[in-house]
């Protein structure tokens, strides 16, 4: 048997009636490729699952004591099955407790015509989305949500009905777990038709419970340099991202295929950097309700939002228990979005200029130089062609410099630890900040040797009063 395919395995270990059931189903039938399946068995789901992984050499271990589930996982994890007991004494009633029709049919093990008792293969055929009960949603309120992450990533309608049904049991999202909340919404900006299904959320009253900070962006009116609000233009920047993250020659040129690499690298919560710039992109401008001021002149400003955003959108991902490390970078997007835009004015740029672009940035660089070019698109109002045309000029070029930082970041042209000894410093605040300042003077080429950055040390000592005897 092959490790890609436990079926074969899962056939011949079954010794009592058993069914795949749920994603797995649908997805056969769609033709979508799969590695996780479900398995309702009318019987002892440990004995079913023990047998499967000694069949095919996989591991097997209770998921769920409580509910009786246990998970089989290949040793090269191509593939991982759960296999549940069948609820409700029989598999007609199992299904009913299930949330869309399409998720509510049964493949039997081994073959044989489908068991579907909600029309289930029909809404497949229509590509529909209708769920089996009015009690759908009030069983589980996490199902409004996946009712707009399926929408978005099957690109399916949704019956009149069930939107009706999930929005009314919206306001219940509040009472699902953070974690449970968070593995659907990453899935909705994940996906291909991430507008769409963030479309959805609002349209079905979870914006509202799951990222309230996000509905308080509607009608908040932006200066003149811009042509939407600040919720219309979140989302038209979120598009940029999308755009940028599928065809990044056509924004960064000769980067490209660099580019690409990076944003494939994973990062956090299942997430690559492509990915989670979208969550920069969704919440950089996340504290502007917050912050909005008109000038005695008229001006509209959001003095601080870059600031305050970072805390933001740090409480929004610790709320949904994101990891720390995800809350970390989102944080950093949103606090230096503003930072190459604030450059534009300085061009040509320096060469400490962009040290301490970069340096500032770290270890965002590459990200929020990109994020930036996306909020600079989505931003059309007074003037805005060339401000765009010299802003993505820019960009590119520090790009560049990002990439080449990323690839081997600057150093100190002498080790500490040398130059301590030759200009008579101890270890300390004063020694690192003259490091600093060599290794900036190395990165604009002011500096080429270990004696030039020494004879510069000394300088800055005499510059500051003299050294400190350093510890002999």
């Amino acid at each position: 048997m092959s490790q890609r395919d436990p079926l074969a395995a899962l056939t011949a270990a079954a010794q009592e009636p058993a069914w795949l059931v749920g994603g797995v189903v649908r997805d056969r039938a769609l033709g979508r490729p799969t590695d996780d399946y479900d398995v309702a068995v009318q019987g002892d789901a440990r004995k079913l699952a023990r047998a499967l992984a000694q069949a095919a050499d996989a591991h097997a271990f209770a998921l769920s004591d409580s509910f009786g589930v246990w998970r089989v996982v290949a040793r090269d994890h191509a593939w991982q099955v759960d296999v549940l007991p069948v609820a409700g004494g029989s598999i007609e009633a199992d299904l009913a407790r299930r949330d869309f029709t399409i998720n509510a049919i049964a493949e039997p093990l081994g073959g044989g015509p489908y068991v579907d008792p909600f029309g289930g293969t029909s809404d497949l055929r229509e590509r529909r989305l209708r769920m089996v009960s009015p009690r759908a949603f009030a069983q589980d309120p996490l199902r409004t949500l996946r009712l707009a992450r399926l929408a978005c990533e099957l690109e399916f309608s949704l019956d009149a009905d069930t939107v009706a049904a999930a929005r009314a049991s919206s306001s219940a999202l509040s009472a699902v777990a953070p974690e449970r909340v968070f593995a659907e919404l990453r899935r909705i900006v994940v996906a291909e038709q991430a507008l769409r299904g963030l479309a959805l959320m609002d349209e079905l009253g979870a914006t509202d419970v799951v990222l309230p900070e996000i509905s308080r962006m509607r009608g908040v009116e932006q200066s003149v340099y811009h042509h939407l609000d600040v919720y219309e233009h979140t989302r038209l920047v979120l598009q940029g991202v999308i755009e940028l993250e599928r065809v990044p020659e056509r924004w960064v040129g000769q980067h490209g295929p660099a580019v690409s690499r990076f944003l494939a690298e994973p990062l956090a919560n299942e997430l690559t950097r492509g990915q989670a710039l979208r969550f920069g992109a969704l919440l950089h401008d996340v504290a502007k309700p917050a912050t909005r001021d008109v000038t005695p002149e008229g001006r509209v400003t959001f003095i601080g939002h870059d600031a305050m955003g970072a805390e933001t959108a740090t409480s929004v991902l610790a709320r949904l228990r994101a990891s720390e490390r995800l809350r970390e970078h989102v944080a950093a997007l949103t606090r230096h979005h503003l930072r190459l835009g604030f450059l534009v004015h300085e061009t040509p740029l320096t060469r400490r200029t962009i040290y301490r672009y970069l340096r500032a940035c770290e270890p965002v660089e590459i990200d929020v130089t990109m994020l930036s070019m996306a909020d600079r698109l989505a931003t059309r109002g007074k003037v805005a062609e060339p401000a765009i045309a010299r802003h993505l000029e820019l960009a590119r070029q520090l790009l560049g410099e990002a990439l080449a930082w990323h690839a081997a970041r600057p150093r100190p042209p002498v080790r500490g630890d040398e130059l301590a000894r030759a200009v008579g410093l101890r270890p300390g605040p004063e020694l690192g900040r003259i490091l600093a300042e060599l290794e900036e003077a190395s990165f604009a080429g002011e500096i080429s040797s270990t004696e030039q950055a020494i004879e510069r040390a000394r300088e800055l000592v005499g510059a500051v009063g003299g050294p400190v005897a350093a510890d002999q």
